[in-house]
Parts: structure tokens; C-alpha cells; sequence
């Protein structure tokens, strides 16, 4: 049922024994509940402060509700209340006894797509809201879409209003038979269908009286057990170098090295590791940080590498594995989403930030990607605000990339317009 204004809550409780973290993003169209499912999923798991609840109370009542409006616990925005809708990426955060959560609550609007892109990069699984009156409609498949593209490998589809329908089982089923004739077409092999009331409750952390005929899991108990935490890499290691560090003391005169985050892989003291452009390889006599040496270290950390060889190294090259160097290459095949008001134009220069590395670029061949249908449309010249498309770049320097199925931090890259320095679009390599 809906929370009264008056139901006291706990303190939000520390779970000490939290032994892993699972990212996931909420996607879905306006008004599919995305807001108060998350506000009903940190009501439900005590991870709200008195103070918070007594803030969401207020509103609710200056917005004349009888009840306790969990969306407003989301929506933080003053826009946002005002609207009733999600304009940016909430980062909220909660834990049960078997897990920690970061959830990116994206919005819904299409005016905000790029918003939905960024809380998706770094997941690793999307719930997809779909209110089940109006079934699948454009920002679903839009969301499924991006969401697959951007490698997310497991998709949750959370039929959000079933008290609306009566909770009617042919009503879920009809949906989830839309969505499935849609998602043949993608490139994710695990989706999850769970028929809920975030206003209610049903089936967000305790199972539904109301709803019999589903023996599936709850929602909560799926994102406590779903399988979480870093992939294997399989690209070998990865480090673009961001920054050379020369001291200017003269106790460390003879002092050189290569600042930069781990991309992917590991490395240790004593690895052989190979340099991009020059294709030299040298050995890693040291890797410092801030707080001391490391015999090793592995993405994600941020480090500085010592090698043996006094070599020409700068930023924007890359350290890397010698037995599994990334690919090296000045035309790439990408699916871009574009950000911006100003369409695409062909042939015309632009900025491309991959990785440290930046270099121009000019998209040579352009196809359009249909939302509904997922073909590809080649008879068109640009794209426009939130359109996706699979593109040909030509870039003046070679990039050091792997496909982004292999490694979301060298398999993606923005486009940026050199006149105004805005970015215009989010690639990933194919």
C-alpha cells in the first residue's frame, strides 16, 4: 500500500557484513514510477534519515497528497519537483545484509538521453520501467537499446502499476510478449521480467498477495543475488598515460615517470610492458602513489610508473601488455549517440577524445539505427539530438582501442565540436 504521512521509519541501518556492490541504472519513460520505485526501494530498506523523511513529508503535503510521495526522495531537483519528472542522473546509494547498491536514476524524457548514456556506462545491469497500460513504447526500446549497445550485460524489466490493471496476468503477459519480439533483435542474453507496484509495494521487497500466479523473485531479492562485481579483463593490461611526471627538486633530479589510471589488467614490478606509438617494450621498475610504492597494481587505480629505459613517452601513449596489445588504427567502425542540438555533418572535422589520446576526426559513412525496427537506415546525411547511428571515422593519428565488448575504457570515446568545445556525441568501437 501507499506509505501514510505519519508511518515513523528507522534509521537507515549499517550492514557490516556487506560483502559485495552491485552498480545498476533505472531507465524507462516518463511516468513509469522510475523515481518512487527507488524511493520505495531505500523507504523499504531503512536507508532514509529522519531528516530526509521529514522534507519528503512537507512536500508531499504542499503538494496536497495523503500520502508519503517516495519520488520526491529522487527528484532532488527543484525543476524536478516542480515538474514531477527526472531531469538528472540521481545517484542514490543502499545496503541489505548481503549487498551494497549504487543506483543511477536516469531520466525518462527523451530530451534527456544523454543523461540515461551516462548512468548506463557504468553499470552492470539496467531496470527498465514500463507501465503496463501503455506496454513498450519508444523510450523503452530506446532505453533497451542503449543499454545493450553500451554492454550492459543483464536487463531487468519491471512492469511498474499492475494495481491499475487489476493485477491481470494477461496484461503482463502481453507486454512481456512486446518485449521479447523487440529484444530478438539485441545483443543481451539475460532478461528478467517482474510484475510490481512501486506506489504499493508489491513485489519491490516483499512478495504480492495480490499477484499469485508469479513465482518469480521480488525485485530486491534479484538484485541481492543476481551475479555482481569487476569482469574479468580479457584485453591484457591497458594504462594511457595521462601525465609525465618530472619533479622539480632537485633531490629527485633524475626522477621520470608515467601518471595514469589503469584501464584494464594488472601490472607488476618487473613486467615487461610494451609502449604505444613507438612499439618499444621496457620493464616496470616501480609503481608509486601518493601513499607509497605498490608491487602492483590493477584498474582502477591511478599510479605512476617507473621503467628502465630512458624513453620518449608522452601523454596520450599507452603502456600495455606485449602479448595483447590493443588494436592500432586510423579508421574506426562505431555506433555514436549525438548529443547535441547542432546535427551531424559528414565529412566535416571534429574533435575525438579517446582514452588521453586526442586527435581529429571526420565521420566518413553514416547509417541511421530505426528505434522501433533496429535496421539500419542508409540513406540519410546526419543525425540528429538522441539519434544513434553506426558510423566510418577517419582520425589524423592512430587511437590504441579495443572493441568496447572487450573494455568500456578503450572501446569508447566522445566527439567534440573544436569551434564551440561542447561534446556532440558518445561512441562506442564496434
Amino acid at each position: 500500500m501507499a506509505v501514510a504521512l505519519d508511518t515513523p521509519v528507522l534509521p537507515p541501518t549499517v550492514h557490516q557484513d556487506t560483502v559485495d556492490l552491485l552498480r545498476f541504472s533505472t531507465a524507462g519513460s516518463v511516468d513509469d514510477g522510475k523515481s518512487t520505485l527507488i524511493g520505495r526501494l531505500l523507504y523499504e530498506t531503512k536507508s532514509i534519515f529522519e531528516d530526509q523523511l521529514a522534507a519528503v513529508e512537507r512536500a508531499s503535503r504542499q503538494q496536497g497528497a495523503d500520502y508519503l510521495n517516495l519520488a520526491l526522495l529522487t527528484d532532488g531537483l527543484r525543476a524536478e519537483r516542480e515538474q514531477g519528472i527526472t531531469i538528472d542522473v540521481a545517484y542514490r546509494y543502499f545496503a541489505t545484509p548481503k549487498r551494497k547498491f549504487i543506483i543511477a536514476d536516469t531520466p525518462g524524457h527523451v530530451q534527456y538521453t544523454r543523461n540515461m548514456v551516462t548512468g548506463a556506462s557504468t553499470s552492470e545491469l539496467a531496470l527498465i520501467l514500463v507501465d503496463v497500460r501503455n506496454g513498450v513504447v519508444e523510450q523503452t526500446r530506446r532505453h533497451a537499446l542503449l543499454s545493450s549497445l553500451l554492454g550492459v550485460p543483464r536487463l531487468v524489466v519491471a512492469l511498474n502499476k499492475m494495481d491499475l490493471v487489476g493485477w491481470s496476468r494477461d496484461a503482463f503477459e502481453q507486454v512481456r510478449g512486446d518485449f521479447e519480439r523487440f529484444a530478438a533483435g539485441l545483443n543481451t542474453h539475460e532478461i528478467t521480467y517482474i510484475p510490481l507496484s512501486a506506489l504499493n509495494g508489491d513485489n519491490v521487497v516483499e512478495p504480492s498477495a495480490n499477484m499469485p500466479w508469479y513465482d518469480g523473485p521480488t525485485l530486491l531479492r534479484y538484485l541481492e543475488d543476481v551475479p555482481a562485481g569487476a569482469r574479468e579483463s580479457t584485453t591484457g593490461f591497458r594504462f594511457p598515460v595521462q601525465w609525465v611526471v618530472r619533479p622539480l627538486s632537485h633531490s629527485h633530479h633524475d626522477y621520470r615517470g608515467y601518471a595514469g589510471q589503469v584501464a584494464e589488467g594488472t601490472v607488476q614490478e618487473g613486467d615487461e610492458v610494451l609502449v604505444l606509438p613507438a612499439r618499444v617494450t621496457t620493464r616496470v621498475t616501480n609503481i608509486d602513489t601518493f601513499d607509497g610504492p605498490l608491487d602492483s597494481a590493477h584498474a582502477p587505480l591511478s599510479v605512476t610508473i617507473r621503467v628502465a629505459d630512458h624513453l620518449d613517452v608522452s601523454r596520450g601513449d599507452m603502456l600495455c601488455s606485449p602479448d595483447q596489445p590493443p588494436q592500432s588504427s586510423q579508421q574506426l567502425e562505431a555506433v555514436l549517440t549525438w548529443l547535441s542540438p547542432d546535427q551531424l555533418r559528414l565529412n566535416a572535422p571534429y574533435n575525438l577524445q579517446h582514452t588521453t589520446r586526442r586527435a581529429r576526426a571526420v565521420v566518413s559513412e553514416l547509417s541511421r539505427l530505426d528505434i522501433n525496427s533496429l535496421d539500419a537506415d542508409a540513406g540519410v546525411n546526419t543525425l540528429r539530438l538522441n539519434e544513434i547511428g553506426r558510423v566510418s571515422l577517419r582520425v589524423t593519428q592512430p587511437l590504441f582501442f579495443d572493441s568496447y565488448r572487450a573494455s568500456r575504457a578503450t572501446g569508447s570515446f566522445i566527439l567534440i565540436d573544436p569551434a564551440t568545445n561542447n561534446t556532440v556525441a558518445a561512441g562506442i568501437i564496434q
